[in-house]
Formats: C-alpha cells, sequence, structure tokens
C-alpha cells in the first residue's frame, strides 16, 4: 500500500470516516449510507460491513467479495465535488501502489485484473453523495466465482490488513478530494489503463484519448469524429477483422 500525498491539502475539512457504522452481515454498505444520509447523516458518515449480501457495481452487477477479506464501504458526503468519481478513484490507485492503473470511469487495476471498483450514487438536489468502494486487499482469487478468477485482481495482504487499509484510504480521500481539479485530472491521466487503445461501448468504436477537464472520456471515432462518454460501459476491442 503506498500513502502517496496523503496529508497535503485536508487541514480545516471535516474528518471522513467520522460517525462511523460497522456491519457483520449487510446486504450493500451503499444502501445503508443511502438510507442514513436521506436521514440527515452528516459528511462523513462511514459504514462498513464484513460481508456483503447484495453489494453493486455498475450497471446493476454484483460486487462479489469473500468475508473479511475485501475493504467494502460507503462515505456520506455533502456537497461533494464535481469530479468526485475521478478524484475517489485517484485514492483508492494511491492506496494500491504505483503500478495501480484507471480504467475509465470506475475501475482500478493491477496488471490488467480488477481489484477495486467504485460507484458514486446520491440525491443531487439534496446536496448529497454516497461513495461505495470495494477493494480485494486479502482476497484468495480461488474463492471467488469461476467466472471471475481471470478478470479479478487482489492486494494479496493479510486479513490484518484490512483495518490499516481502512485508514490509509480514508486519508487519501480527504487529501485527494480537497485538490484542485487540474491536479485531479492530471492524476488520472497518469495512470490511464485506456489511453491509445482501441476500445467499444455500446454506440460505437474508436481510439481513447484520454479524460477532459470534467471526467469525460475523449474517444476518436473510426469516421474521425470524437465523442465524449459520459458514463456507462466500455472494452478493450477485439482486433478489427479485414
Amino acid at each position: 500500500m503506498n500513502g502517496e500525498g496523503a496529508g497535503a491539502h485536508d487541514r480545516g475539512a471535516p474528518r471522513l470516516g467520522t460517525p462511523r457504522v460497522h456491519r457483520r452481515v449487510t446486504g450493500s454498505t451503499s444502501a445503508d449510507a443511502r438510507a442514513l444520509a436521506a436521514a440527515g447523516a452528516p459528511h462523513g458518515t462511514l459504514v462498513t460491513a464484513a460481508e456483503q449480501r447484495d453489494g453493486r457495481g455498475r450497471q446493476g452487477r454484483r460486487w462479489h467479495a469473500p468475508p473479511g477479506r475485501a475493504l467494502l464501504c460507503s462515505l456520506v458526503l455533502r456537497e461533494p465535488p464535481a469530479l468526485l468519481p475521478i478524484a475517489a478513484a485517484v485514492a483508492v490507485a494511491a492506496l494500491a501502489g504505483p503500478d495501480a492503473a484507471l480504467k475509465w470511469p470506475n475501475d482500478v487495476q493491477l496488471g490488467a485484473r480488477k481489484v477495486a471498483g467504485i460507484l458514486v450514487e446520491g440525491r443531487p438536489q439534496e446536496g448529497w453523495a454516497v461513495l461505495g468502494i470495494g477493494v480485494n486487499v486479502a482476497v484468495a482469487l480461488e474463492e471467488l466465482p469461476p467466472e471471475l478468477r481471470e478478470s479479478a485482481g487482489t492486494l494479496g495482504l493479510s486479513p490484518d490488513a484490512l483495518e490499516p487499509a481502512l485508514a490509509q484510504l480514508l486519508a487519501l480521500l480527504q487529501d485527494w478530494l480537497a485538490r484542485p481539479d487540474a491536479e485531479i485530472v492530471d492524476a488520472w491521466r497518469a495512470r490511464d489503463a485506456l489511453l491509445g487503445h482501441a476500445i467499444e461501448w455500446d454506440g460505437g468504436r474508436g481510439i481513447a484519448r484520454g479524460i477532459d477537464e470534467r471526467g469525460h472520456l475523449r474517444v476518436l471515432r473510426e469516421d474521425g469524429r470524437t465523442e465524449l462518454l459520459w458514463a456507462g460501459e466500455v472494452h478493450l476491442a477485439a482486433p478489427s477483422r479485414r
């Protein structure tokens, strides 16, 4: 784990992780955090769990993690920054170490394997968001469903590392959420796993050209037009057959 950047820009900001609600088993930490946020929980409220039975990623996919081996947490954030997903991804990548890469929009990878996922949900009209993060800190890949063993990754640490990893993650988030937008975007670009690669998405195919200043993915389409992707799944494209 890497402490890169933690603490440099967080003086005076409300502390993340307080109060904390920890559950041995829950359906979803993000569902719990959303309920707390709607009931008025303060900025920085943290929900953690040793086991999730209905953890979710993007597109409604389930997040699988053996009990007691992954960092499963969700934060209530009041008046969240516009670049929240980008800043959070940079913070999680810093936790994973210097070799971690970012696959737009929300995956943190080591060696092209997904070690962490991020999901932001909320009610902008009410001024709050829930930041859900899952990190495979001590996951043994053989414990995962067979269909995930080729794509999932792990930090390869022991279960005793979960609480120290959480403390480090909260410090990194505190730091990166307070940094200037330009610095956040530059940090993402330095870890961009898709840059220059052919990608496919629901609606097209093209070459990834990095993110813009608002966190949208720029793509050079096959017809020469540049398109901005706001959300959704993208994948490395299979080689064209001519």
